[in-house]
């Protein structure tokens, strides 16, 4: 059998564990959230459920939780932690198990309840370590790389977002930096497997489904709307990457991970105890803006509290992702600025979400086709283009550090 056949056939199982990846980590935070709250599913529509002393206590509890196991983990096991993007970029081919396995564990803690945090990176985590475990069964020449490691990746990115070509445009801009010939075969191999694993699994269709998609068309107002608007959005993913540094520098000072995470999560659900709508991932919450309808004032207030909750989650320490709350802020400030114009709110709302994901990523190529992709709104397009152009170029000369770096300088 070639090497080539041999790295197909390993994309195709990575597809499938990175599918398998995402629905085991939903159930395991379905069952945390379950333990804590006796409901799951929408984590707001649990938090909005339970009584203001809970709504505090949950995340207080699964802060405290969360902080344990890392802190417990510290005495077993002394290997440093290798970030799915950094073994990407530096060629590693196998994710140390001790690690990983106790990474996950805590973020299921975070995750199930209640942290303003995204699930998605701990399930991007999860798939390349089941992918990195192949490479012990298939063999595969040293000028290979890590390919499966990275085909695992994309299959979590295509699992978790519904989006397998933005997860290979993914790889070839941040994870790698480069275009690279031997991986794009299994790249699509694997996301495209992986998407139709949890078509079939979960749900079919975007991630974000939107109502009477004709009355979203391009007009002019829109494409001045990206162009004035992409900078506004440029700015505020400037803020957002700084105030996370800043924050994380606050939190540092608090050397033990249990007290660290519990007082993050403490303070989420203080301000859960007025806007339940700050847990989770803000999947629920942008789900319900893209549906129309929605009360400004109450868009404005939300924003707001999600963007300190998520600032906390984040630099107290959390395990999860911030690409999702980042969807979250475009959604919910693009939602406020078009209401305030006078320009259709729900596409000003799905501009902002790919305006913001390319200002804190510095990839604007992801942004765009992630975001059309999730939303299946590609008539517009060009709006899109524009708003994540200006976002991007704007935050890009600020200088500060994007959110998964920059593949670019790691490899020099």
């Amino acid at each position: 059998m070639s090497d080539t056949i041999k790295l197909w056939i390993a994309a195709c199982l990575a597809g499938i564990l990175g599918a398998l990846a995402m629905y085991a980590f939903h159930l395991g935070s379905y069952g945390i959230e379950w333990i804590l709250t006796q409901h799951t599913g929408s984590l707001v529509e649990n938090a909005k459920h339970l009584s203001p002393l809970l709504r505090i206590g949950v995340p207080t509890l699964g802060g405290v939780a969360a902080g344990l196991v890392i802190d417990w983990s510290k005495k077993w096991n002394t290997t440093p932690h290798i970030d799915y993007m950094d073994a990407a970029r530096d060629s590693i081919t196998t994710l140390n198990d001790k690690t990983n396995l106790t990474r996950i564990l805590s973020s299921l803690c975070s995750v199930g309840s209640g942290a303003s945090i995204g699930r998605e990176g701990p399930m991007i985590q999860l798939s390349a370590w089941f992918a990195s475990k192949l490479g012990k069964y298939i063999v595969l020449p040293q000028h290979f790389g890590n390919a499966v490691l990275i085909c695992g990746i994309a299959a979590g990115i295509a699992a978790a977002y519904h989006a397998p070509i933005a997860a290979v445009v993914f790889i070839l801009e941040l994870a790698l930096g480069f275009f690279a010939k031997h991986t794009i075969a299994p790249l699509l191999i694997s996301t495209v497997i992986s998407s139709a694993l949890i078509y079939w699994l979960v749900e079919p269709g975007p991630l974000y489904v939107i109502p009477d998609a004709s009355g979203h068309t391009l007009n002019v107002y829109l494409l001045l709307a990206g162009l004035a608007m992409g900078v506004i959005w440029g700015i505020m993913g400037f803020w957002l990457l700084k105030f996370i540094e800043i924050t994380k520098i606050s939190f540092s000072k608090i050397t033990v991970m249990t007290i660290r995470l519990g007082a993050g999560g403490l303070f989420v659900g203080l301000i859960s105890y007025y806007v339940p709508e700050v847990w989770g991932n803000g999947y629920h919450t942008v789900s319900t803006i893209l549906q129309g309808g929605v009360v400004i004032e109450w868009v404005a207030i939300v924003l707001l509290a999600k963007v300190v909750a998520t600032l906390v989650s984040t630099s107290s320490g959390a395990i999860g992702g911030i690409f999702t709350p980042t969807l979250f802020m475009g959604a919910t400030s693009g939602y406020l600025m078009g209401g305030i114009v006078g320009v259709d709110p729900i596409s000003t709302a799905i501009m902002g979400m790919a305006a913001m994901l390319a200002a804190v990523t510095h990839a604007p190529l992801m942004a765009i086709v992630m975001v059309l992709e999730m939303t299946n709104q590609f008539q517009l397009t060009l709006p899109v283009v524009l708003a994540c152009a200006v976002a991007f170029a704007l935050s890009a000369q600020f200088g500060v550090k994007p959110l998964y770096g920059n593949p670019i300088e790691h490899h020099n």
